[in-house]
């Protein structure tokens, strides 16, 4: 079958993720031959940078050996088995390495993917308060302009109009609170946000003998618009759910395993939530993998004879999957052992001096901004109803990147081992993409 061919068979057949089908029928999706390192190899010959890490998972690259190795070694053993009454080497490792990784989490749940991770917390801290006869802490905060997942729980604690509109008989409505964005630790409300701390708190304290927990993106959100905010802010709301009996759920989906130039982003703020939500770089994105990091007093809660009926009964098929946990283990041991959460901080400088280098020379870029191996910025249009950002996405793939935007906003967020050479091709790609549009 040739490229022509494929191309209108996958037209014909398949509807894609977060797309509008139409797109397809002039923008024609890209035949991938193979992947490897920082790029992806067309039918066609052509290759292209992969300039956010495939939906911000690849964190070591595609097809990196090591990885490949884990698998295939572990293939040789068993590749899944129940994980209900069954263990194994490879899982006790990983959530052994998990929790020393999260001092104060000493348990771990896996699940499937990040929805189903952010599903186990929710359902987790209102159990709790079930058991502990709280029943009337059964409300959930969330941060205006976050993102959580698609399944029905976690696109309810998100404020993502496009996604959630839609479903709004299905879902259950949040106690919405908005976090001071800034474009970096120069910001002064990176370290001192009293005022917007203010405002947030008046509505915490209205709710709180209601509210169970509150759920946030620490730092960074992603599908919001890549958007960074105060770490101060993030210190105090923590102090006042400790002082509530409010739990803090930390959905580190797309921040955790090094991405912001720490392990977890919480760590920037010095803040110990209650449970932690992992998936995507947690396996490099070879499978879909995810954990949920919680208290010992939250396990202890549900601990007991099964007649007590404080049982968790939540269950996935795949929960566990050895060959996950196979690449989770190896995939932190490469971050760790090459310190890739430090070379994320040595990307950050070099990819924000170059998105300012573009900015200068194109004029239509603001709010530049950015935290470890992620740097954002948006687009300058003077009519938001046209789709700037999208005509930028399909420039950047003629010239050789993968660079898909949040509406107009145009962000880099490649993989943690990505050479310094491909990312000066990103910025001279990006540049001669953007000049395109003026």
């Amino acid at each position: 079958m040739n490229i022509r061919e494929l191309q209108a068979q996958d037209l014909k057949l398949n509807w894609h993720p977060c797309a509008q089908m139409h797109d397809y029928e002039n923008f024609k999706a890209l035949v991938i031959k193979r992947a490897y390192g920082s790029y992806l190899e067309l039918a066609d010959g052509r290759k292209i940078i992969d300039a956010i890490s495939s939906w911000w998972c690849k964190a070591l690259g595609h097809n990196h050996p090591l990885l490949k190795k884990a698998l295939l070694t572990q293939v040789r053993k068993f590749e899944h088995v129940i994980f209900a009454n069954t263990t194994n080497e490879i899982i006790v490792k990983l959530s052994r390495k998990l929790t020393e990784l999260s001092p104060g989490l000493s348990k771990v749940f896996y699940a499937g993917d990040g929805s189903s991770a952010v599903e186990v917390a929710i359902k987790m801290s209102l159990h709790v308060r079930k058991i502990n006869k709280q029943a009337q802490k059964n409300k959930f905060v969330a941060f205006t302009n976050g993102y959580h997942g698609e399944t029905v729980g976690a696109l309810s604690v998100s404020d993502s109009g496009v996604y959630r509109d839609p479903y709004q008989d299905i879902l259950f409505t949040p106690i919405l609170i908005t976090p001071p964005y800034v474009c970096g630790a120069q910001d002064p409300r990176w370290h001192n946000a009293f005022d917007a701390w203010c405002i947030a708190e008046k509505i915490l304290e209205q709710h709180k003998k209601t509210i169970t927990a509150i759920i946030l993106e620490p730092i960074l959100q992603g599908a919001g618009g890549m958007q960074l905010y105060s770490k101060d802010f993030l210190a105090r709301l923590s102090a006042w759910a400790k002082n509530n009996d409010v739990y803090i759920i930390a959905d580190e989906i797309m921040t955790g395993i090094g991405r912001t130039g720490k392990m977890f982003a919480c760590e920037h703020a010095d803040i110990k939530p209650d449970f932690i939500c992992l998936s995507k770089g947690l396996t490099s994105g070879w499978l879909p993998f995810s954990a949920v990091l919680m208290t010992e007093k939250i396990y202890q809660t549900f601990y007991g004879e099964y007649e007590l009926g404080k049982n968790f009964l939540h269950s996935h098929t795949y929960s566990g999957n050895v060959l996950g946990a196979a690449i989770a283990l190896k995939t932190i041991e490469i971050i760790e052992e090459n310190k890739l959460y430090e070379r994320a901080n040595l990307l950050q400088t070099i990819m924000l001096n170059y998105m300012q280098e573009i900015a200068a020379k194109t004029k239509i870029l603001k709010n530049i901004r950015g935290i470890g191996a992620v740097i954002a910025a948006d687009l300058i249009v003077t009519d938001p109803t046209k789709r700037v950002g999208y005509q930028l996405y399909k420039n950047a793939v003629e010239y050789g990147a993968f660079l898909r935007p949040l509406g107009n906003t145009i962000y880099w967020l490649p993989p943690l081992n990505i050479p310094l050479k491909t990312l000066r091709e990103l910025r001279d790609i990006t540049l001669r993409a953007i000049l395109k549009l003026i």
